[in-house]
């Protein structure tokens, strides 16, 4: 396997290990909506809105949740039901096929019309987002939904690509996506390669979390680091093993595949 491959292998094989969950959540939650609408709140605080110049609205990865909540299969569930409800929005993200992006549907409306504001798209993206919002769980929509049932023409849907709403998936085929956001997948992926070095590098490949919490960041480092831990805690980067001393996160070796 080559370096960048094994590279990549390493920082984003997701393996299943249910017990890490148990670990940083510290106890058991009574799993509801609401407790998942809080989980959210709480993580999005975490989210840096001015490293964007407030241009995006804050996003929280799926897999975040899991790092608070030891039941997946209750946390999907949950979320489901607010994406159906039209409160939340899902988006897959390029980098990973397990990485799903969350934003609450009314931030992520006023974030994409504040960045149409004085553009020829602007009609258009507010007539996509009147549709997607009352309650559209799609991650993606195929050419027929949006010429049908949409009621798009080619040229809006060439619009809302451009506005940035949309993202080619193949021919005849669209992602839902969040304009501008780009640039918080490069820092997202860098980030968490950076915070994963951290934790392969301290003694034995382990790290009480309270300890790596006030480590200072580096200049790969832009998120703030309880961002990032419920990022690796959520993925099955590292395990989780309860101490005296508290959590200790400890690398995984075995990412590489």
């Amino acid at each position: 396997m080559s370096r960048k491959r094994a590279l990549i292998a390493d920082t984003f094989c997701l393996k299943r290990r249910r017990s890490a969950a148990d670990a940083v959540a510290g106890g058991s939650h009574a799993e509801g909506a609401a407790d998942i609408r809080s989980s959210l709140q709480n993580l999005m605080t975490l989210f840096s809105r001015k490293l964007f110049n407030d241009s995006l609205p804050p996003v929280v990865l799926k897999h975040q949740l899991y790092s608070l909540h030891s039941d997946r299969t209750s946390v999907d569930k949950q979320l489901n039901e607010l994406r159906v409800s039209g409160e939340l929005l899902m988006f897959q993200l390029g980098f990973d096929s397990e990485a799903f992006a969350l934003v609450f549907a009314e931030d992520y409306r006023a974030k994409v019309l504040q960045g149409e504001a004085g553009r020829e798209t602007l009609e258009t993206v507010e007539k996509f987002l009147d549709k997607l919002i009352p309650g559209c769980s799609d991650l993606s929509f195929n050419k027929e939904k949006m010429l049908k049932e949409f009621l798009f023409t080619d040229s809006e849907i060439t619009q809302l690509v451009k506005s940035g709403v949309l993202t080619v998936r193949d021919a005849g085929s669209w992602w839902l996506s969040i304009p501008n956001s780009g640039k918080f997948i490069k820092y997202f992926i860098r980030g968490r390669k950076a915070v994963l070095g951290m934790v392969k590098k301290s003694r034995y490949g382990e790290i009480l979390k309270t300890e790596l919490e006030g480590r200072r960041t580096t200049s790969h480092v832009k998120f703030q680091m309880k961002y990032h831990i419920h990022d690796i805690v959520g993925a099955e980067l590292v395990e989780c093993i309860q101490t005296t001393s508290g959590t200790l996160l400890r690398y995984v070796d075995g990412n590489i595949n």
